[in-house]
């Protein structure tokens, strides 16, 4: 599966923090190329795997990680739920990630408050969650073709049909896929959606399983936005707000809710563009 390049900002204070830090992924397989700086406050690396858990990882050792790059191409970034995105009741928090390879385009995430099962995932055509998820029109879909699965042809499917996402017991999903038709300038702007109910991938009986893969309601969005890609972000300092990236870290954990993929990746648009 293709390498992303990807970079934490980490709360480091001596030679002892970094030791630790590399011993902790020191038995990750699929990263490379890892280079922990102190006078930066920086772990940089390329891997295959999931970023949640390479970052579940340094903060094991006790120091706080927040992702600060993530690709060195175009990327993007999609929040659900929270104060950027929207959810059913505010039940559901995740974070989606974007980024282009010469292999296809990296979608990376972990959704939390989800039901146990497997849930579809589409992007649709427009950004407008003004009113939660009814404004964001349908799947994205330039080729006017039917709705399909992802491994399926442009013939039969729309670009923004990402199939399922599959919530353990705890109602977490994480996923790395990579998808050989999305390209991260067509869907800026555009809207990530969740669905209640599993995509049958257009092989269904009825009229809509041509049109939505008969996955049930919107329970969750977020528009897709424009993010740092590796060494692209240096700010420390959220516009918005005025605080820093570790006084914003501790916020989101003093408001966290017991759904805790929003916080661990501590994003708000505003860090990202």
């Amino acid at each position: 599966m293709a390498s992303a390049k990807v970079e934490f900002d980490v709360h480091m204070t001596c030679e002892k923090c970094v030791n630790a830090i590399s011993k902790s992924i020191a038995d990750l397989k699929g990263i490379q190329n890892v280079d922990i700086s102190l006078e930066r406050g920086t772990v940089t690396l390329e891997t295959n795997l999931p970023y949640s858990v390479i970052q579940e990882r340094i903060e094991r050792t006790g120091r706080q990680a927040v992702l600060k790059g993530f690709g060195d191409g175009s990327s993007a970034v999609s929040m659900l739920g929270g104060n950027s995105g929207y959810s059913v009741g505010n039940l559901i928090r995740g974070v989606i990630r974007f980024a282009e390879t010469s292999e296809g385009c990296i979608v990376d995430g972990t959704i939390d408050g989800l039901t146990p099962g497997e849930h579809g995932m589409h992007i649709h055509q427009y950004g407008d969650i003004s009113n939660g998820c009814d404004n964001v029109g349908e799947h994205f879909n330039p080729n006017n073709s039917s709705h399909g699965g992802p491994e399926d042809d442009l013939s039969k499917r729309h670009v923004g049909d990402l199939g399922n996402v599959l919530a353990d017991a705890t109602g977490r999903a994480a996923f790395r896929r990579i998808d050989k038709f999305l390209k991260v300038p067509d869907i800026i702007g555009r809207s990530l959606i969740i669905t209640k109910d599993p995509d049958d991938f257009g092989r269904g009986d009825d009229p809509e399983s041509k049109i939505n893969g008969n996955s049930g309601a919107r329970v969750a969005c977020g528009i897709i936005a424009r993010s740092s890609g590796l060494f692209q972000n240096t700010k420390k300092i959220c516009a918005c707000d005025g605080l820093t990236i570790w006084d914003e870290r501790d916020r989101a954990l003093a408001n966290n809710h017991g759904t805790d993929s929003l916080l661990k990746s501590n994003e708000k648009i505003c860090t990202l563009v």
